[in-house]
């Protein structure tokens, strides 16, 4: 025989003592790490908010004990079927409760209060059910509201195969705002204020993320919608890509290098020969009127020295142009504005709407770029040119006044 529920003290004890260890026991074995927010944290604010809105809201001990049992039970079912947890949590209440001899109509009450936390909530006229719902959504008003809700998605993406991004799920929490409302009179005079401060932090949130995934996809839809145009055109008319303006930057520095390195080059031609040309004026010349025999040798070096600076101060040696450009040479794509020979002695105004022309014309942007490292390589190509002479007249002239001094000196 079923014992009554009222008659005796065992209610009581299922409440403070068997129900809580059972709970907190198959939390401890039964529930894994991917339940982030469903926890024992959880289901003891929801039991605690139980007790409190209870009290408020005039309910006697015995009702309390009632909403407090379905509190402890009503997420239990998560340790078998996260998505059907409310229909689990009623089969594992009605077992542990039926063993334990509560009588079949407290049992029922527990059970409806479960069932009217699904989501949407529908405690219909049953106090004691709207008690829990009140209880289980009471923390949309706490200030750790975010902070637990954050919580709620990770639990979600664990075990969804789909994850959910803030965005979307800012805006499945905003419309949760919007559709839910508390029940009981307590709930809403308790709790409003609170989460209609969380509402207006979840809005400005979404506002933002919203804001910044417009600004994404328009980027998007603009590369998009280049990219389609660029398709669409003949090949001619196509962008160069990031590599080919790659390729004109690292060809302009490596001819600009080696211009650097021929300048060098001349420039220690320049300063040796300079240095021993000096030395054969001022001490060379009082030493052939002693020693005659010396005269050949003294002048083969020293005509490979001054001939040595020549081709040097030829390679170094810059070229300018006019600097001039007219109106019919840009229409006529023919002058390389690229290059401060072809412009540095007209006017600003001129210069600007031609290097203007030049922008707005793709073909003769780029032919010009071609045209300017031709050029430089070019120059470049007289400069080695020249300096290799140079080279190779101090080679040769050195070799060959070496042998004159030599044959003079043994045959003299």
């Amino acid at each position: 025989m079923v014992k009554d529920w009222v008659n005796i003290k065992t209610m009581e004890d299922i409440i403070t003592q068997e129900s809580e260890k059972f709970i907190r026991d198959l939390f401890q074995k039964e529930i894994t790490d991917r339940l982030k927010y469903h926890d024992i944290l959880h289901t003891e604010y929801v039991v605690q908010q139980s007790r409190i809105i209870g009290q408020n809201s005039g309910l006697t001990e015995e009702e309390i004990n009632i909403v407090v049992v379905a509190a402890w039970f009503h997420d239990s079912g998560f340790v078998a079927h996260p998505k059907v947890h409310e229909e689990k949590s009623q089969e594992i209440a009605r077992e542990f409760l039926s063993s334990k001899g509560v009588a079949k109509d407290h049992i029922k009450k527990v059970l409806n209060c479960i069932m009217a936390t699904k989501m949407p909530q529908n405690p219909e006229d049953d106090i004691l059910a709207k008690v829990l719902c009140d209880a289980d959504m009471a923390h949309l008003s706490e200030d750790f509201y975010l902070d637990r809700t954050s919580l709620l998605r990770k639990e979600r993406n664990l075990e969804s195969e789909t994850k959910l991004s803030r965005e979307t799920y800012y805006q499945e929490t905003v419309e949760l705002f919007n559709k839910h409302t508390y029940f009981t009179e307590y709930g809403n005079s308790e709790f409003s204020a609170g989460k209609a401060k969380n509402f207006q932090l979840l809005h400005t949130l979404l506002e933002k993320k919203t804001k910044k995934a417009k600004k994404g996809k328009k980027k998007s839809i603009k590369f998009q919608s280049e990219n389609k145009k660029l398709m669409q055109k003949s090949p001619k008319e196509k962008l160069p890509g990031k590599g080919v303006e790659s390729m004109f930057r690292l060809t302009a520095r490596n001819q600009i290098n080696l211009s650097s390195i021929a300048d060098n080059k001349a420039n220690i031609l320049i300063s040796v020969n300079s240095i021993v040309l000096t030395m054969l004026l001022t001490i060379g010349t009082g030493k052939i009127a002693d020693y005659p025999v010396m005269t050949f040798p003294f002048i083969a070096f020293l005509t490979t020295c001054i001939s040595t600076i020549i081709f040097a101060i030829l390679a170094t040696r810059p070229k300018i142009s006019s600097g001039k450009f007219t109106e019919e040479d840009i229409h006529n794509k023919k002058v390389n504005l690229l290059f401060f020979g072809n412009f540095y002695n007209m006017k600003l105004e001129e210069y600007e709407w031609a290097v203007k022309e030049l922008m707005a014309d793709q073909d003769y942007l780029y032919s010009s770029m071609i045209r300017d490292q031709y050029s430089l390589g070019k120059v470049i190509s007289q400069k080695y040119k020249l300096i290799r002479i140079a080279y190779t007249i101090f080679m040769v002239g050195i070799i060959l006044s070496s042998v004159l001094f030599a044959g003079f000196v043994l045959f003299g």
